[in-house]
């Protein structure tokens, strides 16, 4: 094996590797502007070069490697061969043996996995500590000998340095029960009950970059979709992919998923409504209640003859289309289609003959007739139409909602679409029903972050776009905080289309220290979920629970304080706070930025904290965070949970009850 110095000199022979690799992509670029062959193949192949020398570009100055597996001479194929691993493939000509392995491959998967009694042929696993970009130490465990020691120090190290800046990745750090979760196969949906802190985030976008890897050319073609919960923190994990060179994944919000432009908000009563299930029957009521029955026979002229398609004809049509119907305007396409097809069938048997031409005459002739039996619509002028329209909603909402729902729902006065005021609720209704319109697109892949915040109607959506693929669902049924948040992942997998995935529990809190974990274990008993405790990987940290007169002078003492030490801080408070708490410390020189900013100190309303580390937390006033929302004591749960390193909680009311007798 290697000593530190020629270590580091292989470090350096692999980034002059990359160096080549990156100016020989970026060459065959222009190379490939020049390539003879068609057009489309040589649209392709510029495409991908083009995408090969960004990728590599943007590796940057990465190590090049984070690990190695050396294994005995006993070892079946890799039979004392020994592997680089970093997070992408370095090679240094072609057709000899890569420099360093990609995490991804599959002979990389026993470097996660192994252990001192389950070796997998492996004698030595080494890994690298690095301080920037320089390789400072490795550490190497001895498997073949049994070696069951108690951790990495180099892992521990690594979990625990101070956060600064955007989520890292956790590729040299991953657990044996995070890589199970990472490599399960595409075809396969997956629930991940993850624990504050146990990296169910990370092991999401690993999963990620993982199937892109194992099936590059299939979800090129469909796509791959990660579902954040706000933008705060999309930009929180926006570096992960691309370290990992992965960079063409859609990272977006539900909100900004259905691409529906809002201007107001609704009641809670009405939201809640809205976000029910239920309302897909509704909206299925009264998009199909718009088909009719013919009065009459269809008559088409056509020169000197006249076309007939008598009225039984007509209507076993229409209710065949309705029968077997896909999609609303399939259905009417598949009505106009076949009143043709008769219309062909009369004029070939008169000796006609019935070109391209003259059948798309005959669909423009049919078309009023059938918009009256079977009429063109659109999303929002159904959706406009029916909350304008009290008669409407009643028929549409009968034996499915109460009459105090329809009301809720209602608006006072009648609007077209072009002058509504659409809401966010308003917009799942708009997908469900644009869905019931026409099919949408779909991904070969989806990955929900905070997924027990979603409604019913919200899942709905997202299951249509993953109808023909496979989803990661991550999320935590103790931080559910919305008014229609999962008590049980049975119900929101059915919503989302895949009420077979398996549910896999991670209890293991790398990133949450063990005395923050115990304060915010005590609330989960009086939550109204069923999930296990979270067990503390680390034996850090601190807790600092104090009482205050007056707590913006606190605040900025406990800012001030946070400051001397290492490390992203971040005051959250309840909502209505957070503006004078930011002014109360700027008076006294301390500049915040918002959740999505990059400043050192970071003022977060408290319901946007969800899904954000910081490695100090200042938590104000738990009583007023509770009383702002119906499930307060679960954002309580989730602001504690923030913090990675320190947790500083200040208050001048009473703790909740949960809390009492808490000393720190």
């Amino acid at each position: 094996m290697r000593d530190l110095d020629d270590e580091r000199a292989y470090a350096e022979r692999c980034r002059e590797a990359l160096r080549r690799m990156v100016a020989g992509a970026r060459e065959n670029v222009v190379i490939g502007e020049d390539t003879w062959g068609d057009r489309y193949t040589a649209e392709r192949l510029g495409f991908y070069l083009k995408t090969l020398a960004r990728d590599l570009g943007e590796e940057g100055d990465n190590p090049p490697f984070f690990g190695l597996i050396a294994y005995g001479a006993d070892a079946g194929e890799h039979g004392g061969q020994t592997y680089y691993l970093g997070r992408r493939h370095i090679s240094d000509a072609i057709g000899r043996p890569p420099m360093v392995i990609d995490w991804r491959a599959p002979v990389s998967t026993a470097f996660y996995q192994a252990s001192g009694t389950d070796p997998r042929g492996i004698e030595t696993r080494r890994r690298f500590g690095w301080s920037a970009n320089a390789l400072t130490s490795f550490e190497d465990e001895h498997l073949a000998a049994g070696d069951t020691s108690a951790g990495s120090d180099l892992v521990r190290r690594e979990i625990e340095r101070a956060r600064v800046g955007p989520m890292r990745d956790i590729v040299a750090t991953i657990q044996p029960e995070q890589d199970e979760v990472v490599r399960t196969d595409l075809e396969v949906s997956v629930c991940v009950q993850g624990a504050p802190g146990t990296g169910k985030t990370a092991v999401g976008l690993h999963r990620a970059a993982y199937l892109l890897y194992a099936h590059r050319s299939r979800l090129q073609r469909s796509g791959v979709l990660v579902l954040g919960p706000n933008r705060a923190f999309l930009h929180y994990i926006s570096a992960v992919l691309p370290t990992l060179g992965e960079v063409d994944v859609e990272q977006t919000t539900i909100e900004e998923l259905l691409s529906i432009r809002t201007s107001s908000t609704d009641e809670q009563e009405a939201a809640a409504v809205k976000h029910d299930a239920r309302m897909a029957a509704v909206l299925r009521n009264a998009v199909y209640a718009r088909i009719g029955r013919p009065d009459d026979a269809l008559v088409v002229p056509d020169g000197s003859y006249k076309w007939r398609v008598n009225r039984h004809e007509f209507d076993a049509i229409v209710s065949d289309a309705r029968a077997d119907v896909t999609t609303y305007l399939t259905g009417r396409e598949r009505v106009i289609a076949r009143i043709v097809a008769s219309l062909q069938r009369q004029a070939e048997a008169r000796g006609q003959n019935c070109n391209g031409v003259w059948l798309r005459r005959m669909a423009r002739a049919a078309t009023p007739a059938v918009d009256a039996v079977w009429p063109n619509v659109k999303a929002d002028e159904i959706l406009a139409e029916l909350v304008s329209d009290r008669e409407l909603l009643a028929d549409a909402a009968r034996d499915v909602l109460s009459p105090d729902e329809q009301a809720a729902i209602a608006w006072p006065r009648a609007r077209k679409p072009k002058s509504a005021r659409w809401t966010p609720a308003d917009a799942v209704l708009l997908d469900e029903v644009s869905a019931l319109l026409h099919r949408g697109p779909t991904y070969g892949h989806v990955i929900v972050d905070e997924a027990q915040d979603l409604s019913p109607m919200q899942c709905r959506a997202i299951a249509r776009r993953s109808e023909h693929g496979s989803i990661t669902v991550l999320g935590d049924l103790a931080q559910g905080t919305t008014p229609w948040a999962a008590r049980t992942w049975t119900d929101q997998l059915s919503h989302l289309g895949k009420a077979e995935a398996e549910v896999i529990a991670l209890t293991t809190g790398y990133r949450v220290p063990a005395a923050v974990v115990e304060l915010a274990n005590l609330l989960l008993v009086s939550l109204p979920v069923d999930v296990p405790e979270t067990v503390s990987f680390r034996a850090d940290g601190r807790l600092r629970i104090t009482r205050a007169d007056d707590l913006r002078s606190a605040a900025v003492d406990a800012v001030r304080a946070a400051l001397k030490e290492e490390g992203s801080i971040g005051v959250i408070a309840a909502d209505t706070e957070v503006d004078s708490l930011a002014d109360v410390l700027r008076v006294d020189g301390i500049e915040t930025t918002p959740p999505d900013g990059d400043g050192r100190v970071a003022m977060v309303p408290a319901s946007l904290a969800k899904g954000l580390e910081y490695d100090h937390v200042i938590a104000v006033e738990p009583a007023t965070i509770i009383e702002a929302e119906p499930r307060g004591l679960n954002r309580l749960y989730v602001i504690l949970t923030r913090a990675v390193s320190r947790l500083d909680v200040l208050h001048c009311r009473d703790l909740p009850s949960q809390l009492k007798g808490t000393r720190a």
